[in-house]
């Protein structure tokens, strides 16, 4: 009898509980106040450099895919090991979009969701014969200039999206531009915020240093030699990341992953890949 007066003495204050939290996801969700909860996004900005036999100075390779004007087959994008095929593959990555990039010399923009965290990859695929500028968008994004905000539908609701500038780990896909050529400097860091930076080129510590130590970006991958620049490294070194493992454990990712698909020796993948100054 006692204990059925105090259930029936509760219940309005049960109700009175049930309405506030309601009230307070409701209000939560349509953004009348933050949702303390939410987990920050991360974002990874990649700029693949299309292969080009044309204007490039890469050992050739079969037309298609060394067409620096055709995304579709080319060979650091629409390839079987491309970064936009093998991503699209990915159990770990979901696929949000692919579309024309936000200028001219980016051919397609694809957006990638990992599906276990809150972490987002934006990837542009430049034209061949605009490496150049592939590099200069990745060198300033390297040192926070030039921040872009991305707004997407997710299930979830919008999410904003720190873009070049803005991003969080910046990546250069491609041929080692330098070999060729030269690019300006960035003659300043825009910010102080913590941004890493891979690059997946051959020998690109040796050619990117002088560059990447203006824009002071954190070097969390890069080579030492010649090496195929293909996605199942990336993916790897971005697992790492993804799991805030230290530079040598990323290495030591991207080297696994190298000596799985080149077949190279272990030794030998670990030698070609390096992290930090």
């Amino acid at each position: 009898m006692i204990g059925a007066t105090i259930v029936r003495m509760s219940l309005p204050f049960i109700h009175l509980v049930s309405h506030l939290v309601l009230t307070a996801i409701l209000f939560c969700k349509f953004g009348f106040f933050p949702c303390a909860a939410q987990t920050p996004v991360r974002v990874v900005h990649v700029f693949v450099a299309l292969a080009d036999n044309q204007h490039q100075g890469i050992i050739p390779v079969p037309a298609r895919l060394g067409d620096g004007e055709l995304a579709s087959a080319n060979l650091y994008w629409g390839a079987a090991f491309g970064v936009k095929t093998y991503f699209r593959a990915s159990n770990a990555w979901e696929h949000v979009s692919c579309g024309r990039g936000p200028k001219a010399s980016i051919l397609e923009r694809c957006i990638f969701r990992y599906r276990k965290d809150s972490v987002y990859m934006v990837a542009d695929a430049y034209e061949g014969s605009q490496i150049r500028e592939a590099v200069s968008d990745f060198l300033s994004a390297a040192a926070g200039l030039k921040p872009e905000t991305l707004k997407l539908q997710s299930p979830a609701g919008a999410v904003s999206l720190g873009i070049g500038g803005g991003s969080d780990l910046v990546a250069y896909v491609g041929h080692d531009a330098f070999m060729d050529f030269q690019v300006p400097h960035v003659s300043e860091r825009k910010d102080a915020k913590p941004r890493s930076a891979i690059v997946l080129a051959c020998a690109s510590k040796a050619f990117f240093a002088p560059y990447l130590r203006n824009t002071g970006a954190i070097p969390l991958l890069w080579t030492t030699g010649l090496m195929a620049p293909e996605a199942y490294t990336l993916k790897a070194a971005l697992d790492g990341w993804i799991a805030r493992e230290d530079g040598q454990a990323i290495r030591l990712r991207a080297a696994q992953a190298y000596d799985n698909y080149q077949h190279c020796g272990l030794r030998a993948a670990q030698r070609l890949f390096t992290t930090g100054w």
